[in-house]
């Protein structure tokens, strides 16, 4: 605030100095203008060699003489001299027009006087008409503007610093609203909202923007907590199988079957690692930002790969006659394959079938998603797309509850029925599947498995069209 006024008080003051030399300078030209105007008379009357005497003027502060190349006065206006002529001949160019201050003293008039000389005559008889006006009137004015801008400057500096203070009192009430606010969540380090002015202006929309923000920070710090604490209870169970199994060892010294031990510490070691690659993983993919597809990836080959690695129970591969081409990236596509087949072999009692359709469009990707519809289907890959391929993993386990297929996709769930029987898992794998392919710009969701008991997952990957994918590789 004091910055404020203080930049006021130094705008005003410059706005005055600049007011008085303007107002200064548009007098002197007046003056200026008014004495060349009556030169200009005098000199045509002197050119028709019509000179009165005296010389007719107007007003009591104009002097008036004509004087000739020897500095002798012709003529002159009724008060001025007619000895001694008001500037001195040296001074004088008698060719051009001039401006000249001279001491008020030589001509009879109080304050600065001004001089204008303008040429006239002949060649032959050349003559300057000298014009001298006051500029008392000038001064005093210059004068009176001055004690004005000195007597209202500082009420005006003043008046407005007050008005400064309340306006910008009035602005800041609900910012020191807001500041207080948040030092008491911060106080108590829990959940709050800042008050929210009435008035719909920049502070309101400030106050819900950061309560918002709030709002996802609480939601965050809450997904975190939960996190850890999952990642914590799921660390701990191969741990203390690890260390359960090395106390038994130790206690049964000789008898111990060793051979039986390593191979439950290197299952359980397994477990371990997989469970700390999959953090690893998904905490990667919360700091990066999603990278749309970095080259073309042919899906037939893909999928007939994934397939093979499960020869029991055999993995059925359905294909479209000709290459399917996407853009991703070749390793998350197969990581995501990788889990939905796991998944689905580990679940299933005897049949997998991992199928794909080319070139789907939104209508027939609406009608894949069950009962999903095309506007829904367009938001879970997300606008702009409007072809993809279908790619599905079906498989007739115990399949999993219509309330349960959304929850299924959160990050250590597990349900409570028939694939609650994991033997490793963890709960991140279709955690990781939707974290991927929301990265390669596609969608997935669960439906029932036709004409069958079971699962099927409908996975979406933007379609490349065959000409664009050759031109690429």
């Amino acid at each position: 605030m004091a910055i404020g006024v203080f930049g006021l008080t130094i705008g005003l003051a410059l706005g005055g100095v600049v007011l008085l030399g303007a107002l200064g300078f548009v007098l002197q030209r007046t003056v200026d203008t008014e004495a060349f105007r009556t030169a200009d008379a005098v000199a045509l009357l002197a050119a028709e060699d019509a000179l009165p005497d005296p010389l007719p003027v107007a007003g009591g502060q104009v002097r008036v003489q004509v004087i000739d190349g020897q500095g002798r006065i012709r003529a002159a206006s009724i008060d001025a001299d007619r000895l001694v002529p008001m500037v001195r001949p040296e001074r004088l160019d008698r060719d051009g027009r001039q401006r000249l201050e001279v001491p008020p003293e030589r001509v009879g008039l109080v304050g600065p006087v001004r001089v204008v000389a303008v040429p006239a005559g002949t060649a032959a008889d050349p003559l300057t008409v000298l014009v001298a006006r006051s500029m008392a009137d000038v001064r005093h004015s210059i004068h009176v503007v001055r004690t004005i801008l000195l007597v209202a400057f500082p009420l005006l500096v003043v008046v407005l610093a007050g008005v400064a203070w309340r306006v910008v009192g009035a602005t800041l009430r609900p910012v020191e609203a807001l500041r207080r606010g948040a030092e008491e969540i911060t106080g108590r380090a829990g959940t709050g909202r800042l008050p929210v002015p009435a008035s719909a202006d920049e502070i309101h929309r400030l106050a819900v923007t950061l309560n918002g923000m709030l709002d996802r920070l609480e939601s965050a710090r809450v997904r975190q907590r939960a996190f850890v604490s999952d990642a914590a209870h799921e660390l701990r169970s191969p741990l203390t199988n690890i260390r359960t199994e090395l106390e038994v060892a130790q206690r049964l010294a000789d008898r111990t079957d060793w051979t039986a031990v390593t191979t439950n510490l290197l299952a359980d070691t397994e477990r371990l690692s997989r469970l700390v690659d999959d953090l690893l993983l998904l905490a990667r993919l919360d700091e990066t930002p999603p990278t749309r597809g970095t080259g073309p990836v042919e899906l037939g080959a893909l999928l007939t790969d994934v397939a093979a690695r499960y020869p029991s129970p055999p993995v059925r591969v359905m294909l479209p006659a000709g290459p399917i081409w996407t853009i991703g990236t070749v390793e998350e596509l197969r990581r995501v394959l990788a889990n939905l087949v796991d998944n689905a072999v580990r679940h299933a009692y005897g049949s997998v079938v991992l199928a794909a359709e080319a070139g789907a469009t939104t209508a027939t990707t609406a009608g894949a998603l069950g009962p999903v519809s095309t506007t829904a289907a367009v938001a879970k890959v997300g606008p702009g797309v409007r072809a993809y391929h279908l790619v599905t993993v079906t498989d007739d386990g115990p399949g999993v509850p219509v309330a349960d297929r959304e929850r299924v996709f959160d990050r250590f769930t597990r349900l409570d029925d028939g694939r609650a029987r994991d033997d490793g898992g963890a709960g991140l794998g279709l955690a990781i599947v939707r974290e991927l392919v929301r990265r390669a710009g596609g969608g997935i969701t669960l439906t029932d498995a036709p004409e069958q008991q079971g699962l099927r997952v409908c996975l979406l990957l933007p379609a490349l069209p065959v000409e664009e994918a050759q031109g690429v590789t």
